[in-house]
């Protein structure tokens, strides 16, 4: 095989092939890199004329990794890891980087977060990016061992033990309805919780709909969970726009108090907590340890709402 000339591959090419390889998708790639297609396409011919080999194949389902690529993957991820550490030394410096950072969180952390966080960046002067996702029904702590996200702000009643957290606050649920619920104004009793159908967050296996099913079936009682949404954002829609309740978690709910009646819920459900996870492979990450500490810093100085809970 002939010797090729380092000169021409680069860093941008390189980040290219490791978005390919993760997304197996040229325009889910562009989006993690903040590119356009065609600029992807454009890097990953450039790709196929250094390595000598086309690297991806088309499917009807996205692109499939050659066995060559399958080869790079490794080597390419830990030379990107390895310049990342030489560019950010000892201590990140956000004036400098143009990192792309991955975190996952619901519609309510980002809120939380990302305003004030994007804000520091750009006082900073900063070239990094924010790519946030919301959580599905992979696995949380599978993608941030393998450092497809570099961190997750999540809600769990039962802490996690596969993955590095810091608890941001401990809070309890919650149940609500619109203001102008024909039933606001009456005691919210076990018979009608189960009899008022409910929205509830669809991101699949969830413990906290599991416990509340469960505690019902106790008691010889059942509800109705009715519909089934991606975002705390669609569940307050759907409860501005109809008759259903929610259980949220109290902050969720206070962010929304001049519209919603807040509500007890009729029964015992343990607290949650707000986590803030990580994989134990990012603990020398300088990059990943900045980002931590400023989003644990924002949640930190978020004042809560002084709006009452009805007993």
């Amino acid at each position: 095989m002939p010797q090729r000339d380092i000169r021409s591959l680069d860093v941008a090419m390189l980040r290219t092939f490791d978005a390919l390889m993760r997304e197996r998708s040229v325009s889910r790639a562009a989006g993690r890199l903040f590119l356009s297609q065609p600029a992807v396409s454009a890097s990953l011919n450039r790709l196929r004329e250094v390595f000598g080999d086309p690297l991806f194949t088309r499917t009807s389902h996205g692109i499939v990794p050659t066995a060559r690529a399958h080869a790079l993957g490794p080597q390419v991820a830990k030379v990107l890891a390895d310049i990342a550490g030489l560019l950010e030394g000892d201590r990140f410096d956000p004036a400098r980087s143009q990192r792309v950072f991955r975190v996952a969180g619901s519609d309510h952390a980002s809120r939380l977060v990302l305003p004030e966080l994007s804000r520091r960046l750009v006082d900073a002067g900063s070239q990094a990016r924010i790519h946030w996702v919301p959580p599905g029904l992979w696995s949380l702590a599978e993608h941030l061992h393998r450092r497809e996200l570099d961190l997750a702000v999540v809600a769990r009643i039962h802490r996690p033990r596969d993955i590095e957290t810091q608890v941001l606050y401990e809070d309890h649920y919650v149940h609500v309805v619109r203001r102008a619920h024909p039933q606001a104004s009456e005691p919210l009793t076990l018979d009608t919780f189960c009899s008022t159908p409910q929205v509830f967050l669809g991101y699949g296996t969830s413990t906290l709909d599991d416990t509340i099913d469960e505690t019902l079936r106790r008691s010889g009682h059942a509800r109705l969970a009715q519909v089934a949404v991606s975002s705390f954002g669609q569940i307050v829609h759907q409860l501005l726009h109809s008759d259903h309740a929610a259980v949220l978690g109290r902050r969720v709910a206070l962010h929304y108090a001049e519209q919603l009646c807040i509500r007890e819920v009729p029964f015992e459900l343990p607290r949650y907590q707000s986590l803030l996870c990580w994989s134990p492979g990012a603990a020398s990450d300088t990059g990943v340890t900045w980002l931590r500490e400023q989003v644990a810093d924002i949640v930190g100085i978020e004042p809560e709402s002084g709006a009452a809970v009805a007993q």
